[in-house]
Formats: structure tokens, C-alpha cells, sequence
């Protein structure tokens, strides 16, 4: 298995300079700091009625005088390979921040038009993390874990047909875990937390309005605690087949939209048409189920919140020092295309296509390691990866330094199921989930030794 994996797995370095000198141990200081990057409903397309919430870039970034690094959180769906290239470019060079030391993940909320992006937004994340570096101050920083329940498997599997369907699979794979990143002045003054969860940004979905969605109210819900001395920074777990727990107001909102559109004659019960699209938001029932969908959406951010904040007041172990290290990669593997279309209830059929490659990183802070990988990943390969760590501190941050060709990533026992995910995934079955844990504790072993 191993010789089949070295031909079939091509793995490209990133240069990792000075390891020996970004593992020294010295005093650190944090800033930190949030733009927002509400769009005007000008440049919003058609379909999107307004602002429901503002969304924010925001950054922390961490020095300790030997080097530096940065952790960006940015409320859109997705912050494309172009995107990523130009704003860690910026932020090295007029910054100072080595790309590698750099983690810049979208939240993946779903209730801003995926369109977004532009030089104008570049713009403004860059000014983030510079903002963050005009305010660094002596810190500490300290972690910790918790739990959370508010998100749940999505894919429902028929034991004997295999057939799937979207809903909340209360027993399969799902990682409760919040993990917590804090850091706060030598007074005791809050500074940051960056948090880590997997579930999808989908709650808010349906709005047709923007929104940070789940994401977006637990920062704002956090950061108001704090009296908003604290920024509060949402990093994406693997979400990749994770939905929030309550859900069941999209379902309703797209059985009305399934037939709206059958009485024009159009049949979209096997795909995923965006936003509230073809709804009357004169019925009253839609009106209903799209108010709930905002309240459900800020008390997930509450229950969320809430655990971060608990977790936070039961760090007993801080650090004033800290070495930095980080390092990247890509990890190629077989692509292939599918050749017949269909969201459910289908069986893929494929040819070989272009292989796909995965941009994996790892940011080393002592020993916390922070894994990095640019897709939507199931929630079993960050699982088995943090099992597989050296350090009981690890996280894993998806959707994160750019976008794979991949589709979605998942785990090799979820493709002896039709779901949609595996459906439309681009990795051909056996290569990615190795690939990708090898590949991150590769990178860790490097950058610990």
C-alpha cells in the first residue's frame, strides 16, 4: 500500500526555511481587529432583497519578535485560490506576516452571494491584519475545549437500498467538540478568542438576504459579552457533511419552492437552486418559516457563544511565551468527473479526469497545532487526524487558505454511499483521506523537529 500511495499520491513542498529559529520561545504580543465587509445592495445580485446582519473580516495576529503570524476570519462563503494568492502576497509584503504563517478561512456562510470578492474585499482584509499588528501588546494566550450540540450528520442512509436523503442522522459521525484559542493582556484584558466548530453556515440559507448566519451570531453574541473589547474569530471545522441540528424550516421552505416551480412547469426536486428563489414572500407561511429561520439562527449563535465563553472562563494554563512555526503544501491526487447528473437517488457514473490538488498547512504555536486544508472535508478526517496528532492540542480549520478543485472531500468508507457529497466530489475514492492526514502530520513532524 505504501509504494501504491508514493506513485499515486504526488506531494509538493512548500520551502520551509529557518525552522530551527521559528521554533524559539519568546514573549509574545497579540492584536486584533474586525472591518466590516457589508456589501451595499447595489452590488448584491438580483435575487438578494438586502442586509439581514453585517458581516466582518477579522483578524488576530500573534508576534514574538523572532516572527509573526496571522489568523483571518472572513464572513463569505468562500475566498477563491486568486483571492487567497493576492491578499497573503499583500500581507506579507507590506505587512511582514510570511505566507505561511497565515490562515485566512471564510466561514462558509451560505447568506452571501458566493460572487463576492474583488479587490475591494482584498482590501479589506489585508487592513484587518493590519490593524491587528497597529494594536499588538504584550499577551497570553491559553486553550481549551469544549462541547457543543448544536450541529448533527446530514446524510440519512436506507441500511438496505442504500438510497439517501438529507436530514439529521443523529448517529453517524459528528464532532462535538468547540475547540478555544484565547488570548488576553497581562491585566487580564480580553483580547481575542478564535474558536473552531464543524457545521455548515446553512441556517440563514434560505433568507435571500445577507447574513454571517450561525457563524456571524456567535462572534457578535461573544464579542457583546466582552463589551466588545474582545474580537471574536470563527474558524470552519470540517463541515463537510455536517448540518446545523435544526433544519427543518429549509426542508419546508424547499418543498414550497419544489412546487412553485412545478407549477411553472419546472421540476428542481433533484437540485439545489440558490437562496429563496421562485418564493412569495407574501405567504404567510413563508414569512413564518423565514422569521423562525432568524431566530433559530441567533440562538444557535447563543448556545455556541455560550460554550466558548465557558470554555474561556476554565483555562487554568496560559502562556506569555511562544514559539511560531508554520509550513504548506499541496497534495495531489487522482481527479475524476461525473458523467450523469442528479442530487439524489442516483448512481454516479465517471471517467478519469485532471487530478485534484489539496493545499494543506499547519501553524505550530508551542505545541498547538492548527491544521489547514482548503475544501469542504467530512467530519471523520479531522476526527482520526486529531486521534493521529502528537499533540493533544489540534484542531483542524477547513475551507481555509484558498479553494481545491475538489468538491467536496470525503472520508474512503463514506463512498459506499450515494450521498450528494460523494456524488459530486471530484476525488476518486481510496486517495484523499490519507492524503490528507499524512500530509498534515508530515507537516507537524517537520516543523516539531
Amino acid at each position: 500500500m505504501k509504494s501504491l500511495t508514493f506513485f499515486l499520491v504526488i506531494i509538493q513542498f512548500c520551502a520551509l526555511p529557518c525552522m530551527a529559529q521559528d521554533k524559539q520561545t519568546l514573549p509574545i504580543h497579540v492584536g486584533a481587529a474586525k472591518i466590516s465587509i457589508t456589501p451595499g445592495q447595489e452590488s448584491l445580485p438580483k435575487n438578494y432583497l438586502g442586509i439581514n446582519d453585517s458581516i466582518y473580516t477579522r483578524a488576530i495576529v500573534i508576534d514574538n519578535g523572532k516572527t509573526s503570524a496571522a489568523l483571518v476570519s472572513v464572513e463569505v462563503g468562500m475566498l477563491r485560490d486568486n483571492n487567497w494568492s493576492s491578499i497573503t502576497q499583500q500581507i506579507e509584503k507590506e505587512i511582514g506576516i510570511p505566507a505561511k504563517n497565515i490562515l485566512l478561512t471564510a466561514t462558509h456562510t451560505h447568506s452571501v452571494p458566493f460572487t463576492i470578492g474583488g479587490v475591494q474585499l482584498e482590501q479589506k482584509i489585508v487592513e484587518s491584519v493590519k490593524q491587528a499588528k497597529d494594536v499588538l501588546q504584550p499577551a497570553r494566550m491559553g486553550y481549551g475545549t469544549g462541547v457543543s450540540y448544536i450541529n448533527v450528520n446530514r446524510n440519512i442512509i436506507d441500511p438496505e437500498t442504500r438510497s439517501w436523503w438529507e436530514g439529521p442522522n443523529y448517529e453517524g459521525p459528528s464532532d462535538k467538540t468547540v475547540a478555544v484559542l484565547y488570548f488576553e493582556a497581562l491585566d487580564g484584558t480580553p483580547i481575542a478568542v478564535y474558536y473552531n466548530y464543524a457545521m455548515h453556515a446553512v441556517l440563514a440559507g434560505q433568507l435571500d438576504m445577507v447574513s454571517g448566519d450561525a457563524p456571524g451570531a456567535a462572534s457578535r453574541y461573544i464579542e457583546n459579552s466582552y463589551d466588545n473589547k474582545l474580537v471574536a474569530l470563527w474558524s470552519t471545522g470540517c463541515e463537510g457533511d455536517q448540518n446545523p441540528l435544526y433544519f427543518q424550516q429549509t426542508f419546508d421552505l424547499r418543498d414550497i419552492r419544489i412546487k412553485d416551480y412545478a407549477k411553472r412547469g419546472e421540476d428542481i426536486s433533484n437540485a439545489m437552486p440558490p437562496g429563496g428563489m421562485g418564493l412569495d414572500r407574501n405567504d404567510p407561511v413563508v414569512k413564518k418559516l423565514m422569521n423562525q429561520q432568524k431566530e433559530i439562527t441567533n440562538a444557535m449563535g447563543v448556545l455556541l457563544g455560550e460554550e466558548v465563553k465557558h470554555v474561556i472562563k476554565s483555562i487554568n494554563r496560559t502562556e506569555t511565551t511562544t514559539s511560531i512555526a508554520g509550513a504548506q503544501k499541496i497534495v495531489t491526487i487522482p481527479g475524476r468527473n461525473r458523467t450523469n447528473t442528479g442530487r439524489a437517488g442516483y448512481t454516479g457514473t465517471y471517467v478519469d479526469g485532471d487530478p485534484v490538488k489539496i493545499r494543506l498547512g499547519v501553524l505550530l504555536l508551542n505545541n498547538i497545532a492548527i491544521g489547514s486544508i482548503n475544501a469542504e472535508v467530512f467530519n471523520s478526517i479531522a476526527t482520526q487526524l486529531k486521534k493521529e496528532s502528537p499533540f493533544t492540542r489540534t484542531m483542524v480549520v477547513s475551507v481555509t487558505n484558498g479553494s481545491s478543485n475538489s468538491g467536496y472531500i470525503p472520508n474512503d468508507a463514506a463512498y459506499g454511499y450515494q450521498t450528494f457529497e460523494v456524488l459530486s466530489s471530484r476525488c476518486k475514492p481510496g486517495f484523499a483521506e490519507r492524503a490528507i492526514i499524512d500530509g498534515i502530520l508530515d507537516l507537524i513532524e517537520q516543523l516539531n523537529n
